[in-house]
């Protein structure tokens, strides 16, 4: 027996396992901080989430002063009155006004340190934007986004187009259920909620393609309502505009492939659900106008290419659970015309 009671007192203790599991995820989790985090608060690139990320550093700061008084504290009275062998107990005091009235002034004042900075940035972001702001109305559509801007007669859908540098007064709703628009490095999330209007206003101040997505549970491909912002220079962003606003008919040449799928488009009654400039008004799925210029397609899950368009045509609900776009059952001698058309309209 007595060399398994020497194995016994030699294996870890539970207590001493758990530590060591501990200081291996937080060795872990700080390893992973360098890595490419395309959707990270802590990377503003606006006006409005530098500022978010001012309060937030400011609180975080408080939280860590607050934890090094309270533990060190704590660790002081652990050491200093700790049980030792042969001593007496430490005497007991009942009550003391002094401590008493310090820690309840201040907590107090750590949140008055807090509050007015985090009000003062509740009303600095509330969405107001200066007079000339580009303005953009976002519409949460199960499961995608929809872009109308007013000003410029453009609709699109999933990518939105700003130019850095200047003001843009976002506003957000929703065709069906509540969603929720976020794109992080960029500003705080906004709900879209049917027959109300939320705000964000921002300006970047990078030229670039941040990502986001839905933020607010909005049915079975919630996860799957993915959103792109690109921030043009101003050249790039008034081409972009011109594009867009292009009202060359959409007729192309006879005879080609393009004009096949054309043909196709009306045939599969594609022109009930979509627009395109022309040649259909439908308006329950996204405009495709332009639809072979974006970068993504199906609420930005997939790369807009040739494989991807033929896969999502010939299967929606396969490719995105609950799409509300059916399976058209589109023929094999019919699908590569279709897809050559779309990704024609640049």
């Amino acid at each position: 027996m007595l060399p398994f009671r020497r194995q016994l007192s030699s294996s870890p203790t539970p207590v001493s396992s758990a530590w060591l599991v501990a200081l291996l995820l937080v060795a872990f989790t700080a390893c992973a901080g360098g890595g490419n985090h395309p959707q990270s608060t802590l990377d503003p690139r606006s006006d409005f989430a530098a500022d978010l990320s001012v309060l937030y550093k400011n609180i975080f700061a408080w939280a860590v002063g607050v934890f090094v008084v309270v533990e060190g504290l704590l660790l002081f009275v652990i050491i200093r009155f700790r049980a030792r062998e042969g001593a007496p107990p430490p005497p007991r005091t009942h009550g003391n006004t002094v401590l008493e009235i310090a820690w309840t002034l201040a907590p107090a004042l750590i949140l008055v340190m807090i509050a007015v900075p985090t009000i003062r940035t509740v009303f600095k972001v509330a969405g107001d934007a200066p007079a000339g702001a580009l303005r953009v109305e976002v519409v949460g559509h199960q499961w995608w986004w929809e872009y109308r801007y007013p000003d410029l007669g453009v609709v699109t859908a999933n990518e939105l187009h700003v130019p850095v540098g200047r003001p843009i007064a976002v506003s957000i709703t929703s065709a069906d259920v509540i969603h929720s628009w976020w794109a992080p490095r960029l500003g705080g999330k906004r709900d879209a909620i049917p027959n109300h209007i939320n705000h964000i206003a921002f300006v970047a101040d990078s030229v670039g393609t941040y990502l986001g997505q839905c933020v607010e549970f909005c049915g079975a491909s919630h996860a799957n309502m993915h959103l792109r912002v690109m921030v043009d220079s101003a050249a790039t962003f008034e081409a972009w505009v011109a594009a867009q606003r292009d009202t060359t008919s959409r007729r192309p040449a006879a005879g080609s492939v393009e004009a096949a799928g054309q043909q196709a488009f009306l045939k599969y009654g594609c022109i009930g659900c979509h627009t395109i400039r022309g040649v259909s008004v439908g308006i329950i799925g996204p405009n495709l106008t332009h639809v072979g210029s974006r970068t993504t397609i199906a609420g930005g899950t997939m790369m807009n290419t040739q494989d991807h368009l033929r896969a999502w045509i010939g299967n929606p609900p396969g490719m995105k659970p609950g799409s509300l776009m059916p399976a058209m059952h589109v023929s094999d001698a019919d699908l590569p015309a279709l897809v050559a058309y779309l990704q024609s309209l640049k």
